[in-house]
């Protein structure tokens, strides 16, 4: 466990600091899209942080292969590199777009490519656990197109999602961590070494969503661009299909006892099948529905819109930070809640996964209503949720009197004014101390009411 903790903490300490000399480049270059009608963003930020990711996937694998137990996953196999070629290629295209942009078909043809070179160095799903089958091998035809298609979906799913500042790093830190904790629970608990290159991937994978995160949150200094989120596509997706198809769930000594034992024991192999999935649930959801609604519309599915998960909780009146956690959320109780079926607790995950998915829906409705607080609870709700704030600003007439006391100057100057206004006591603008009294209506902030404070001038008719 401390040499996967020092590979991630090396990892994320390089791509923490490429970070800022990233965006230096990028601006410099002009990796600086204009800002798009579904971009929330309101002015324009520097691409091109897959750059910074990518150094800290190579400074990662770097120092694990120095390191004595996990150096082995090197001499051992073949996927480290394999995962390295096609973390490259995909790098490269993903750069090219960033600045010129590349074609959306063209795009998706070089993720095949990429995802062909994995294969051809050994990352590949050799076999797949069927339920009541047992394990069906596959030919060689069969597993290059399952593979071809999970990492291409996964790489669009993530590429998908990346829409607010820090949801992508995020949702996928957490599902790295995830699919973390069952990669390594396979490989020291059973002693399975088919296991490690995944569990690697995973370490790495988290050091460059924590290294990126804190340039990326709200409000984002650069942005990963594609080059940033095909690559943590790529990188989750080899994760995923390393453990898929290199476990042999007869090392796992499952078939023991009755035929009902071994169905419910028989979890864990499965569960390298369903994990991916689970992990990605909320992605491709995402990505589902945005073709459907594109091709529904007679749009192309690779048409950018504003109809996106993350899109319609700004819709409802989250912010965006309050989205990005929703999404955060979710996402771990659909990754966590999967591991922790998949360990036999199933006693108390299921009802835990229950309460917690009430908790998010009455967060995710929040702007729908306004609840009433006792007196006692307005401490640790937000202001706006509290009844003595609601009270008061029903009270206090802020937009009129506000605009009387900006029209007063106006009617002094005007010189065929009606019968003159009844003059203000001489204290009216200041308080008890002496100081002047803000009017009704006005902050301290701006000290601006309604959109103006003072009348528009008359013109002097020069004529006269």
């Amino acid at each position: 466990m401390r040499e996967y903790l020092l590979t991630l903490c090396v990892t994320a300490a390089v791509t923490y600091l490429l970070s800022g000399p990233v965006r230096k480049f990028a601006i410099a270059w002009g990796a600086m899209t204009a800002i798009r009608a579904r971009d929330v963003h309101r002015e324009p930020t520097p691409r091109l942080g897959g750059i910074a990711m990518f150094g800290g996937l190579c400074a990662g694998l770097l120092v694990a292969s120095q390191l004595t137990n996990v150096g082995q996953v090197f001499r051992l196999s073949d996927e480290p590199r394999a995962l390295l070629s096609g973390a490259a290629l995909i790098w490269l295209v993903g750069v090219l777009d960033d600045r010129y942009g590349v074609d959306a078909l063209v795009k998706l043809g070089l993720q095949m490519v990429a995802a062909g070179v994995m294969v051809l160095q050994g990352l590949t799903v050799l076999w797949l656990p069927v339920p009541g089958v047992g394990m069906v091998a596959l030919t060689p035809m069969q597993s290059t197109l399952l593979t071809v298609a999970i990492v291409v979906i996964t790489i669009n799913a993530v590429n998908f999602v990346d829409g607010l500042d820090g949801l992508a790093a995020g949702m996928v830190c957490v599902a790295a961590s995830a699919f973390f904790l069952y990669a390594y629970r396979i490989w020291y608990g059973y002693g399975i070494e088919s296991a490690a290159p995944a569990t690697l991937f995973a370490a790495v994978l988290i050091g460059m969503c924590v290294g990126f995160l804190p340039h990326n949150v709200h409000p984002a200094r650069i942005f990963m661009g594609d080059s940033g989120s095909m690559l943590l596509g790529l990188v989750l997706a080899a994760g995923a299909v390393s453990v898929t198809g290199q476990v042999d769930p007869d090392a796992m000594r499952l078939f023991t006892g009755s035929e009902r034992s071994a169905v419910t024991e028989m979890v864990p192999v499965y569960m390298p099948l369903l994990l991916p999935l689970t992990i990605i649930v909320l992605p491709f959801l995402d990505l589902v529905l945005a073709i459907v609604r594109r091709t529904w519309n007679g749009r192309s599915p690779f048409a950018a819109d504003r109809g996106h998960l993350h899109h319609r909780l700004l819709e409802i009146g989250h912010s965006q930070s309050r989205a990005v956690l929703i999404m955060y959320f979710w996402s771990a109780l659909v990754a966590f809640g999967a591991v922790g079926y998949s360990v036999g607790a199933n006693a108390w995950v299921v009802p835990l996964v229950v309460v917690l998915s009430g908790v998010g829906l009455v967060a995710l409705l929040l702007p729908r209503f306004t609840p009433r607080v006792p007196g006692w609870a307005e401490r640790v709700v937000p202001p706006r949720y509290r009844a003595s704030r609601r009270r008061a600003g029903r009270v206090r007439p802020a937009e009129p009197a506000a605009r009387d006391w900006a029209e007063k100057p106006a009617r002094r100057l005007e010189p065929e004014a009606e019968p003159a206004v009844e003059a203000e006591p001489e204290d009216a603008g200041a308080d008890a101390g002496g100081e002047p009294r803000t009017p009704p209506g006005l902050h301290g902030a701006t000290a601006v009411g309604s959109r103006q404070r003072f009348a528009p001038r008359r013109k002097i008719d020069s004529r006269s």
